[in-house]
């Protein structure tokens, strides 16, 4: 169900009665671009957010596969497009150090791209971590 543009509902849970008024429950909601979930665990908002800079990025990938634009630019472009977008909220965010990683491949897989492949050795290799 979706709100009035700030929060949209995700799942049902039971709900309260306060002086004879009912109040549906939710398990989780997005509020303010934040998904709020009743077990207080930022897994899921931080997926949320690679997946934004996933669509951000190829949203713009005909500026990232210019042969023309400098990989100076295309690293400008990249933190100023898609950094914020997956950083969003992260000031509030208590991470442990998988999600830490699913951020930091998600920032080398996007380098990776910029950078493009090596030559080395008389072929073409993609780079590695």
């Amino acid at each position: 169900m979706l709100g009035t543009g700030f929060y949209h509902i995700a799942e049902y849970s039971e709900g309260a009665t306060i002086n004879g008024v009912t109040y549906e429950g939710v398990a989780e909601f997005i509020y303010l671009g934040t998904l709020i979930n009743n077990d207080n665990g930022i897994e899921k908002e931080i997926q949320r957010h690679i997946l934004a800079g996933n669509r951000t990025y190829f949203a713009a990938v005909s500026l990232f596969m210019n042969r023309f634009l400098s990989r100076a630019t295309k690293i400008r472009l990249y933190k100023t497009l898609i950094r914020p977008i997956v950083t969003y909220g992260v000031e509030t965010w208590t991470m442990t150090k998988k999600e830490e990683k699913d951020l930091l491949i998600f920032e080398r897989k996007i380098f990776r791209r910029i950078y493009g492949p090596k030559y080395e050795n008389g072929e073409w290799k993609s780079r590695t971590n």
